[in-house]
C-alpha cells in the first residue's frame, strides 16, 4: 500500500473552514506512526484538467476569477488543486503497476463538475478540481472500464455530471438523502445512487453497500477508483449523524473492496470529525488485505 502525499497541501487555509490542513495533518502522522510508505505527489498539466473540465472553467480557477460560499479563493489555490489531481494520477497509475495506492491530499474533488458547479448544486463544496474524475478519464487510455465507487457523505455530483452517460464508466454513490448537494436521487444511466435516510444506522448502510456490488460484478471494470469519504461516521460535525459508521465500519468497507479482486486505487473526499485519522486508518487495514 503506497501513500501519496505532500506537506504543501496543508500550506492553504481559511480560519475556522473545516476543510482545514488539520484534519490532513493528523492522519499524515498517524499514518507514518504506522509505518506507512509515502510517496511525493507532482502537480498535473494544464492539459490534464482539460480531460474532464471546460476551458473556461480551468481559466477561473486559474486566475482567481471566481468566488464561491464555501470553496474559498486562496492564494496559490490553482496550484495546489494541481498538485492534488496529481496525486489522483500517481495513484492511479501505481494501480496500473499492480499496486494499491491513497492519495491523501487535499482540496478533495468530486463535486467539481464540467464548468465548476454541477447538477444545480448550490455551491463546489469545497473542490476546485475533479481529481479521481480526471485519474479515471486519465486510465481510460489503458483500460476499457472503469468502476467509481463513492463513499462520501455527500453525493458526489460532480464526478456525475462528468461521466453520465459514458458506458465505459460506472459511477456509484452512496449518500444521505436531502442533503448537500440536493442531487442523486436517484439513479440514471450509468450513475447508480443510493440516496439513504437521515438517521441511517450501520446495518441498513452495508445492505445497500452490498447491493452496489453487484452493480460492480455485472459491470465487470478493469479498474476501481474509490471517492473515500469519511464523513459518514456517525460522530462528524458536518453530516447530521453521518450514515451512522464508526472506524470499524470503515475497515469492513475497505475489505468488501478488497474481496472484489480488482485493481484499484482510492482517493481522499471529505471526513471532518476527530475520529477522521483512525477511520482513514483503518479504512487502508481493510483495503489493503489480499
Amino acid at each position: 500500500m503506497k501513500i501519496i502525499f505532500s506537506q504543501k497541501c496543508l500550506e492553504y487555509w481559511q480560519s475556522n473552514h473545516p476543510e482545514s490542513p488539520d484534519r490532513v495533518k493528523r492522519t499524515f502522522e498517524l499514518l507514518k506512526e504506522k509505518n506507512f510508505e509515502f510517496l511525493e505527489p507532482e502537480p498535473c498539466s494544464e492539459k490534464d484538467l482539460l480531460l474532464v473540465h471546460e476551458k473556461s472553467y480551468v481559466e477561473t480557477i486559474k486566475n482567481g476569477e471566481f468566488y464561491d460560499s464555501d470553496t474559498p479563493n486562496l492564494p496559490g489555490i490553482f496550484d495546489y488543486a494541481r498538485l492534488s489531481v496529481g496525486s489522483a494520477i500517481k495513484a492511479m497509475k501505481i494501480a496500473l503497476e499492480g499496486e494499491k495506492a491513497f492519495s491523501l491530499m487535499r482540496p478533495p474533488g468530486h463535486h467539481a463538475g464540467r464548468n465548476g458547479k454541477a447538477l444545480y448544486a448550490p455551491s463546489l463544496g469545497f473542490c476546485y478540481f475533479n481529481n479521481v474524475a480526471i485519474a479515471t478519464r486519465m486510465a481510460l487510455n489503458s483500460v476499457k472500464k472503469v468502476a467509481i465507487i463513492d463513499i462520501d457523505c455527500h453525493h458526489g455530483n460532480g464526478t456525475q455530471d462528468i461521466f453520465l452517460g459514458d458506458k465505459r464508466v460506472l459511477y456509484i454513490s452512496l449518500h444521505l438523502d436531502d442533503f448537500y448537494p440536493g442531487t442523486g436521487k436517484k439513479s440514471e444511466k450509468n450513475c447508480i445512487n443510493f440516496p439513504l435516510p437521515i438517521g441511517v444506522d450501520e446495518k441498513t448502510y452495508f445492505e445497500n453497500f452490498i447491493l452496489t456490488l453487484i452493480e460492480v460484478k455485472k459491470f465487470n471494470p478493469d479498474l476501481i477508483a474509490v471517492s473515500a469519504g469519511f464523513d459518514g461516521h456517525k460522530n462528524d460535525p458536518l453530516t447530521m449523524g453521518g450514515l451512522g459508521l464508526d472506524e470499524n465500519s470503515f475497515r469492513k468497507i475497505g475489505e468488501v473492496i478488497a474481496g472484489l479482486k480488482k485493481t484499484s486505487f482510492a482517493v481522499l473526499e471529505g471526513g471532518y470529525g476527530k475520529e477522521f485519522p483512525e477511520s482513514v486508518h483503518q479504512f487502508l487495514i481493510g483495503y489493503s488485505k489480499e
